[in-house]
């Protein structure tokens, strides 16, 4: 089940409001001592997370499947990039970091439980059940914190954001589990930075561009890339060929990522590293001419990079690139995870 994006808490109707966690979208299949981890697109996650297989026996009843989140918690709070480190194909190296840096599964809904399919019940009745069959008892294992309080959720909405929190879910109460359906509502952060453009990504028909790659500059005058802005309509994509075809020409002459264009087999977060979730997916890029500034809206900012990918709002032809640095994004201070776990218990 899916949700719509807005940018305030919803009040009308009867909600239920619940952090949105920023981790992986995981569905939990339990079958006596089998347990499969499903993504929210049907891939296997088993295998990169052997460290809950056994809380998850322990947690949850015997014939259970269960709608969560797979998220890494640190003293800062979450750490998503700690999380997409354990997409790794050697099984040695998921069981080192599976050590060093265990995974925790925060649960939100009951979708079937023994023989019983609670897909159609309405969710107020999912999550009464599901409050009675989790044992929060056990570390790493937690039933996500509800409210129904709409003020609270705005609360929760503004103090987590340092914690890692993605922003706020809002669930009808009466509503049944409908797959694919966006018929909850996540409420997000959003807010814009001037960025340079230094180069984009063809879309994939081919015919247009389909994502500018964006940098910042550090105090030390390195420029860092930072994400993407894309998501444009097939118009958009034509007419952003010819407005950045004049910044093509010797692109790579002096460019700051210049030995990143030309590696063969990049190492590190760059441009062109190969997807974490798609092996086959291309990553190769066309340099422009360190000379425009874009304008985007962001939600949050995670380990120097925006967390998802941002969304063009205009190119800003009064600004210089020079002046598209680390310091214009504002900072949020770190929260402490377990006060909204007690705030929710009191």
């Amino acid at each position: 089940m899916l949700a719509k994006a807005v940018h305030e808490v919803p009040r009308a109707g009867d909600l239920r409001y619940e952090p949105k966690w920023d981790g992986f979208r995981c569905i939990v299949f339990r079958d006596g001592d089998e347990v499969e981890l499903g993504s929210r697109n049907d891939r296997p996650l088993t295998r990169y997370f052997p460290e809950l297989i056994d809380l998850i026996k322990d947690a949850l009843p015997e014939r259970c499947v269960v709608d969560g989140e797979i998220v890494i918690v640190t003293a800062r709070g979450l750490d998503f990039d700690s999380l997409q480190l354990r997409l790794h194909p050697a099984a040695s190296r998921v069981r080192k970091l599976a050590a060093e840096t265990p995974a925790s599964l925060v649960v939100f809904d009951l979708l079937a439980l023994g023989d019983r399919d609670l897909m159609n019940e309405p969710f107020g009745q999912r999550r009464r059940l599901l409050e009675g069959v989790v044992d929060t008892r056990l570390a790493r294992v937690h039933l996500t914190p509800m409210t129904e309080d709409a003020e609270v959720a705005e609360d929760w909405f503004n103090r987590f954001e340092g914690a890692g929190f993605d922003g706020v879910m809002a669930k009808p109460a009466d509503e049944p589990y409908q797959q694919d359906r966006r018929v909850m509502w996540k409420v997000k952060h959003e807010r814009t930075a001037d960025c340079v453009v230094a180069g984009f990504r063809w879309h994939k028909d081919g015919k247009g561009v389909g994502s500018l790659l964006l940098g910042l500059y550090d105090e030390d005058g390195t420029l860092h890339h930072v994400g993407v802005a894309s998501s444009f309509t097939a118009a958009r994509r034509r007419e952003l060929v010819g407005e950045l075809e004049p910044l093509r020409h010797n692109a790579l002459d002096g460019h700051p990522w210049r030995d990143w264009a030309e590696a063969e087999a990049p190492a590190g977060r760059m441009p062109g590293m190969q997807s974490r979730w798609n092996a086959q997916k291309d990553l190769s890029w066309e340099p422009l001419r360190i000379e425009r500034v874009a304008e985007v809206r962001y939600e949050h900012v995670q380990s120097g990079r925006f967390r998802h990918g941002t969304r063009l709002a205009r190119f800003r032809p009064d600004r210089q690139p020079e002046s598209c640095t680390y310091g214009q994004l504002e900072e949020v201070a770190p929260a402490e995870l377990a006060a909204l776990f007690e705030e929710a218990r009191s």
